[in-house]
């Protein structure tokens, strides 16, 4: 069944879309599965629906990426997650959800919680379509 056959913009819920980058050591392969294992993370953490969380796992090159004035061990690598939702919750639920995430992602990847930095973007009611039809 295709994605739009079964969920329509009305009954997404949450729809969380998460975009997770890694930095990686040069030549670094993922293990298979570990999209499915952060995107089975992720539901589970925000009690999302099958099917109804989404994750997009991309790398980023060690060499790729830099702080100033700092170089950086192997264990301290970072990994950069993005999260877009139909609403944003309120201030406590969304720092219980933060603090929840991070540890969900940290674990379902095998990285220090430290290493986990979320950016929450704005809501993505009325701005985002799935098959031409507006989130509302």
């Amino acid at each position: 069944m295709r994605l739009l056959e079964r969920v329509t913009p009305r009954t997404l819920g949450s729809m969380p879309i998460v975009t997770v980058e890694l930095v990686v050591e040069t030549g670094e392969s993922l293990a298979p599965g570990l999209a499915q294992a952060v995107a089975d993370a992720v539901g589970r953490t925000l009690d999302s629906p099958s099917g109804q969380t989404w994750v997009r796992l991309h790398t980023l090159d060690r060499h790729q990426y830099a702080e100033n004035d700092s170089s950086l061990d192997v264990g301290e690598l970072p990994v950069f997650v993005n999260v877009l939702e139909r609403h944003v919750p309120g201030d406590a639920a969304l720092h219980a959800r933060i603090a929840a995430l991070t540890q969900a992602i940290a674990q379902a990847l095998g990285r220090s919680a430290t290493s986990v930095h979320i950016e929450y973007a704005p809501p993505a009611l009325n701005r985002l379509a799935f098959g031409g039809k507006l989130v509302q």
